[in-house]
């Protein structure tokens, strides 16, 4: 009897481990930002101004370690923008505020959900939605 007891405590520590690491500690794609990932797709990438171009300086700092230079996306790590999912009829503006604003639970694609993204406001998040624009019109997503 001792015995089945020591082995249902061994199962309920395991099962224990095993969810605490499922849930918690295993690694997902956009914890993982800083490894992984060579370019999903080939951004040609327009002359910038303007909202575009405060909005690439933004990007960079705060989108392209997981989202790739020019929003091509990281294999491995997250998708790119510059991809027909997210034109405006399908992905509106406002997707992309709550998205940085609240993060997203992955629906299109197999890299995990988005956390929020910290330290940006909603004018700076228009400024990074004009530049995703513009690379989404100069690569043929209307």
């Amino acid at each position: 009897m001792a015995a089945k007891n020591y082995f249902m405590a061994f199962l309920l520590v395991a099962v224990a481990a095993f969810l605490v690491w499922w849930f918690a500690l295993r690694p997902s794609p956009m914890r993982m930002s800083a490894a992984g990932g060579p370019p999903i797709v080939r951004v040609e990438v327009p002359e910038l101004s303007g909202d575009a171009l405060s909005g690439e300086a933004l990007f960079n700092r705060n989108c392209a370690s997981c989202h790739g230079v020019n929003a091509a996306g990281r294999d491995g790590v997250a998708p790119p923008l510059v991809h027909v999912i997210y034109e405006p009829n399908h992905h509106g503006d406002a997707a992309f505020q709550l998205a940085a604003q609240r993060g997203v639970r992955a629906h299109h694609w197999p890299f995990g959900d988005m956390p929020p993204v910290e330290g940006v406001d909603p004018g700076q998040i228009d400024q990074i939605v004009s530049y995703v624009r513009t690379l989404q019109r100069a690569n043929g997503i209307h």
